[in-house]
Protein backbone atom coordinates (compact mmCIF):
# COMPACT_ATOMS: atom_id res chain seq x y z
CA UNK A 1 0.00 0.00 0.00
CA UNK A 2 1.15 3.54 -0.67
CA UNK A 3 1.46 6.35 1.87
CA UNK A 4 -2.04 7.72 1.27
CA UNK A 5 -3.62 4.31 1.75
CA UNK A 6 -1.76 3.69 4.99
CA UNK A 7 -2.60 7.16 6.24
CA UNK A 8 -6.28 6.51 5.61
CA UNK A 9 -6.07 3.12 7.30
CA UNK A 10 -4.50 4.59 10.42
CA UNK A 11 -6.97 7.47 10.48
CA UNK A 12 -9.94 5.07 10.40
CA UNK A 13 -8.98 3.33 13.66
CA UNK A 14 -8.06 4.36 17.19
CA UNK A 15 -5.09 2.03 16.93
CA UNK A 16 -4.28 -0.66 14.37
CA UNK A 17 -1.74 -2.63 16.38
CA UNK A 18 -1.16 -3.42 20.04
CA UNK A 19 1.27 -1.35 22.10
CA UNK A 20 3.33 -4.38 23.09
CA UNK A 21 6.40 -5.24 20.99
CA UNK A 22 6.27 -7.93 18.37
CA UNK A 23 7.00 -11.31 19.98
CA UNK A 24 10.05 -12.00 17.78
CA UNK A 25 11.50 -8.54 18.38
CA UNK A 26 11.13 -9.12 22.10
CA UNK A 27 12.52 -12.65 21.91
CA UNK A 28 15.63 -11.65 20.00
CA UNK A 29 16.42 -8.29 21.60
CA UNK A 30 15.26 -8.51 25.23
CA UNK A 31 18.27 -8.12 27.50
CA UNK A 32 20.62 -7.01 24.72
CA UNK A 33 23.09 -4.32 25.62
CA UNK A 34 21.45 -1.13 24.31
CA UNK A 35 22.99 1.32 21.89
CA UNK A 36 21.76 3.34 18.92
CA UNK A 37 18.83 1.84 17.02
CA UNK A 38 16.78 2.57 13.91
CA UNK A 39 13.24 1.22 13.49
CA UNK A 40 12.25 1.36 9.81
CA UNK A 41 8.53 1.56 9.01
CA UNK A 42 7.77 1.85 12.71
CA UNK A 43 4.02 2.38 12.35
CA UNK A 44 2.47 3.30 15.70
CA UNK A 45 5.78 2.76 17.46
CA UNK A 46 5.16 -0.47 19.37
CA UNK A 47 8.72 -1.72 18.89
CA UNK A 48 10.43 1.67 19.00
CA UNK A 49 8.86 2.61 22.34
CA UNK A 50 9.76 -0.76 23.83
CA UNK A 51 13.35 -0.43 22.64
CA UNK A 52 13.53 3.01 24.26
CA UNK A 53 12.24 1.49 27.49
CA UNK A 54 15.06 -1.05 27.21
CA UNK A 55 17.57 1.80 27.11
CA UNK A 56 18.12 2.14 23.37
CA UNK A 57 18.56 5.53 21.69
CA UNK A 58 15.94 5.11 18.97
CA UNK A 59 15.24 6.81 15.66
CA UNK A 60 11.93 5.57 14.24
CA UNK A 61 10.80 6.23 10.67
CA UNK A 62 7.42 5.99 8.96
CA UNK A 63 5.57 7.88 6.23
CA UNK A 64 2.26 8.11 8.14
CA UNK A 65 1.78 11.34 10.07
CA UNK A 66 -1.11 9.80 12.01
CA UNK A 67 0.87 6.72 13.03
CA UNK A 68 3.83 8.82 14.20
CA UNK A 69 1.59 11.15 16.20
CA UNK A 70 0.06 8.12 17.90
CA UNK A 71 3.52 6.70 18.56
CA UNK A 72 4.68 9.97 20.11
CA UNK A 73 1.72 9.94 22.50
CA UNK A 74 2.56 6.37 23.54
CA UNK A 75 6.20 7.29 24.13
CA UNK A 76 5.25 10.30 26.23
CA UNK A 77 2.78 8.26 28.27
CA UNK A 78 5.44 5.66 28.98
CA UNK A 79 8.10 8.23 29.82
CA UNK A 80 10.61 7.58 27.03
CA UNK A 81 12.09 9.61 24.22
CA UNK A 82 12.21 8.50 20.59
CA UNK A 83 13.27 10.54 17.57
CA UNK A 84 10.32 10.28 15.17
CA UNK A 85 11.02 10.89 11.48
CA UNK A 86 8.31 11.19 8.83
CA UNK A 87 9.88 9.83 5.66
CA UNK A 88 9.61 7.15 3.01
CA UNK A 89 11.98 4.37 4.06
CA UNK A 90 12.61 3.44 0.42
CA UNK A 91 14.43 6.75 -0.12
CA UNK A 92 15.44 7.81 3.40
CA UNK A 93 19.13 7.28 4.15
CA UNK A 94 19.71 5.90 7.67
CA UNK A 95 22.37 7.76 9.64
CA UNK A 96 25.18 5.55 10.80
CA UNK A 97 26.88 4.01 12.52
CA UNK A 98 24.17 2.37 14.62
CA UNK A 99 24.08 -0.80 16.67
CA UNK A 100 20.69 -2.07 15.51
CA UNK A 101 18.42 -1.68 12.51
CA UNK A 102 14.97 -3.22 12.86
CA UNK A 103 12.82 -3.92 9.80
CA UNK A 104 9.53 -5.39 11.04
CA UNK A 105 6.66 -6.20 8.66
CA UNK A 106 7.81 -3.91 5.89
CA UNK A 107 6.51 -5.48 2.70
CA UNK A 108 7.75 -4.13 -0.60
CA UNK A 109 8.43 -5.41 -4.11
CA UNK A 110 11.74 -7.28 -4.22
CA UNK A 111 13.82 -4.51 -5.79
CA UNK A 112 12.70 -1.93 -3.22
CA UNK A 113 13.17 -4.44 -0.40
CA UNK A 114 16.76 -5.06 -1.46
CA UNK A 115 17.45 -1.33 -1.60
CA UNK A 116 16.09 -0.77 1.91
CA UNK A 117 18.00 -3.75 3.31
CA UNK A 118 21.28 -2.63 1.77
CA UNK A 119 20.83 0.88 3.18
CA UNK A 120 20.14 -0.69 6.57
CA UNK A 121 23.23 -2.86 6.32
CA UNK A 122 25.36 0.13 5.38
CA UNK A 123 24.26 1.94 8.55
CA UNK A 124 25.50 -0.77 10.93
CA UNK A 125 28.51 -0.22 13.13
CA UNK A 126 30.96 -3.09 13.70
CA UNK A 127 29.14 -5.62 15.85
CA UNK A 128 25.77 -4.17 14.85
CA UNK A 129 22.62 -6.23 14.23
CA UNK A 130 20.11 -6.16 11.40
CA UNK A 131 16.85 -7.82 12.44
CA UNK A 132 14.24 -8.48 9.75
CA UNK A 133 10.79 -9.86 10.60
CA UNK A 134 7.88 -10.22 8.20
CA UNK A 135 5.08 -12.32 6.81
CA UNK A 136 6.62 -15.35 5.11
CA UNK A 137 5.61 -16.26 1.56
CA UNK A 138 4.23 -19.50 3.01
CA UNK A 139 1.69 -17.47 4.95
CA UNK A 140 -0.45 -17.38 1.80
CA UNK A 141 -1.10 -21.12 1.99
CA UNK A 142 -0.34 -22.12 5.57
CA UNK A 143 -0.96 -19.03 7.67
CA UNK A 144 -3.38 -16.23 8.40
CA UNK A 145 -3.33 -12.45 8.09
CA UNK A 146 -0.80 -10.27 6.35
CA UNK A 147 -0.61 -9.14 2.72
CA UNK A 148 -2.15 -11.43 0.13
CA UNK A 149 0.09 -10.24 -2.70
CA UNK A 150 2.95 -12.74 -3.21
CA UNK A 151 5.06 -10.02 -4.84
CA UNK A 152 5.61 -8.29 -1.48
CA UNK A 153 6.12 -11.38 0.66
CA UNK A 154 9.47 -13.08 1.22
CA UNK A 155 11.21 -15.96 2.93
CA UNK A 156 14.19 -15.90 5.26
CA UNK A 157 16.28 -17.16 2.37
CA UNK A 158 15.17 -14.23 0.21
CA UNK A 159 16.54 -11.81 2.81
CA UNK A 160 19.79 -13.74 3.11
CA UNK A 161 20.15 -13.74 -0.67
CA UNK A 162 19.38 -10.01 -0.80
CA UNK A 163 22.38 -9.35 1.45
CA UNK A 164 24.75 -12.02 0.14
CA UNK A 165 27.06 -9.35 -1.29
CA UNK A 166 27.55 -7.62 2.07
CA UNK A 167 29.90 -8.46 4.93
CA UNK A 168 27.05 -9.31 7.31
CA UNK A 169 27.20 -12.70 8.99
CA UNK A 170 24.06 -14.80 9.36
CA UNK A 171 22.99 -15.50 12.95
CA UNK A 172 19.66 -17.09 12.08
CA UNK A 173 17.32 -17.30 9.12
CA UNK A 174 14.17 -19.21 9.99
CA UNK A 175 10.48 -19.68 9.39
CA UNK A 176 8.52 -19.27 12.62
CA UNK A 177 4.88 -19.72 13.60
CA UNK A 178 3.14 -16.90 15.47
CA UNK A 179 -0.14 -17.80 17.22
CA UNK A 180 -2.81 -15.23 16.42
CA UNK A 181 -5.98 -16.91 17.68
CA UNK A 182 -6.94 -19.54 20.25
CA UNK A 183 -10.46 -20.31 19.00
CA UNK A 184 -9.86 -21.87 16.59
CA UNK A 185 -6.10 -22.20 16.96
CA UNK A 186 -4.46 -20.35 14.07
CA UNK A 187 -0.87 -19.39 13.33
CA UNK A 188 0.71 -16.81 11.09
CA UNK A 189 3.88 -17.87 9.27
CA UNK A 190 6.69 -15.35 9.69
CA UNK A 191 10.21 -15.03 8.35
CA UNK A 192 12.83 -14.13 10.97
CA UNK A 193 16.35 -13.14 9.95
CA UNK A 194 19.12 -11.87 12.21
CA UNK A 195 22.42 -10.77 10.71
CA UNK A 196 25.42 -9.16 12.33
CA UNK A 197 28.37 -7.11 11.15
CA UNK A 198 31.61 -8.56 12.45
CA UNK A 199 33.43 -6.60 15.15
CA UNK A 200 36.50 -6.21 12.94
CA UNK A 201 34.71 -4.86 9.86
CA UNK A 202 36.65 -2.00 8.35
CA UNK A 203 33.64 0.29 8.05
CA UNK A 204 29.86 0.25 7.64
CA UNK A 205 29.01 -0.29 4.00
CA UNK A 206 32.11 -2.36 3.31
CA UNK A 207 31.81 -5.43 1.14
CA UNK A 208 33.37 -8.63 2.30
CA UNK A 209 32.44 -12.23 2.98
CA UNK A 210 28.84 -13.03 2.03
CA UNK A 211 26.13 -13.63 4.59
CA UNK A 212 25.88 -17.23 3.43
CA UNK A 213 22.81 -19.30 2.82
CA UNK A 214 20.11 -19.49 5.44
CA UNK A 215 17.09 -21.65 4.76
CA UNK A 216 14.34 -22.87 7.03
CA UNK A 217 14.88 -24.96 10.11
Amino acid sequence: MDAATWEARYADADRLWSETPNRWVHEVLAGRRPGRAIDLACGEGRNAVWLAEEGWEVTAVDFSETALARAAVAASRRGVTVRWVQADVTTWVPPGPVDLVLVAYLHLPAEERRRVLHAAADALAPGGTLLVVGHDSANLTRGVGGPRDPAVLYTAQDVVDDLADTDLQLVRGVEVLRPVSDEPARDAVDALVELRRGPESASPGGRGAPAGRGGRR
